[in-house]
């Protein structure tokens, strides 16, 4: 599998898809047909037009998944995927209704690259539980595409010491979902993306990123490190 798993689709002073744009067009091949899954979104054709104004610019074609009357078919014809964020719950409820779930993960796990920011990384693992979004909808499960062993938490925050809030932070929330799950969580901050091609994942970007393992502290992982122990399925 060749994967992108992008913790946001834009940091701080810079544009849509710039900070990663060399990774992406590093990922794709020069003039592939990339199928867009904007279900994240509320506007898809305003998501859409956003997209695709983008790729263009990578040199890139792309067309997305809403337009289709055979949206399986169309999954089967792409060169490749990208989901973008929005609303995680909104994604994998609109990805059981339209029955998508099972297309798109043969087609990854035969080679064809795969694309994800934010809500598009969290699809990608094996469930969405560690998502910092509100449930808005309520999709039949919060199983997803499963294509790796882990989940992520996009946009990790550090707790700030400074701080007055005294609610939960991303820290404290991921605890608790290892009070109930054993699952490696991958703390991605914005400006970080982990990449998987076959066996070998690395965490590419300029930001380092926090793994958590239950029942050990989390550790802390620099860009350009090799990841791949979290590949390992249980």
């Amino acid at each position: 599998m060749r994967l992108l798993l992008i913790s946001t689709s834009t940091t701080f002073g810079t544009g849509y898809l710039d900070h990663c744009a060399a990774a992406i067009q590093e990922h794709v091949k020069q003039g592939a047909r990339v199928l867009f899954v904007p279900f994240a979104g509320h506007d898809l054709n305003a998501y859409e037009e956003k997209a695709r104004d983008r790729f263009a610019k990578m040199g890139l074609e792309l067309q997305s998944v809403h337009h289709q009357q055979q949206k399986r078919e169309a999954i089967g014809k792409a060169e490749a995927i990208f989901i973008g964020g929005g609303n995680t719950f909104r994604l994998l409820a609109r990805l059981y209704e339209h029955d998508l779930l099972d297309p798109i993960r043969d087609r990854v796990r035969e080679g064809m690259p795969y694309i994800g920011t934010s809500a598009g990384s969290n699809v990608a693992c094996v469930t969405i539980q560690t998502t910092n979004d509100m449930p808005i909808v309520a999709p039949p499960s919060f199983g997803a595409l499963d294509l790796v062993p882990f989940n992520i938490n996009p946009h990790y925050l550090d707790p700030d010491p400074d701080s007055r809030h005294m609610g939960e932070s991303r820290e404290t929330r991921i605890r608790e979902f290892h009070e109930m799950n054993d699952r490696d969580v991958v703390g991605l901050r914005e400006g970080g993306w982990l990449k998987v091609e076959g066996e070998r994942a690395t965490l590419e970007g300029n930001r380092p990123a926090r793994i958590f393992r239950r029942g050990s502290d989390p550790q802390e992982v620099q860009p350009g490190s090799d990841v791949s122990f979290l590949l390992r399925w249980e």
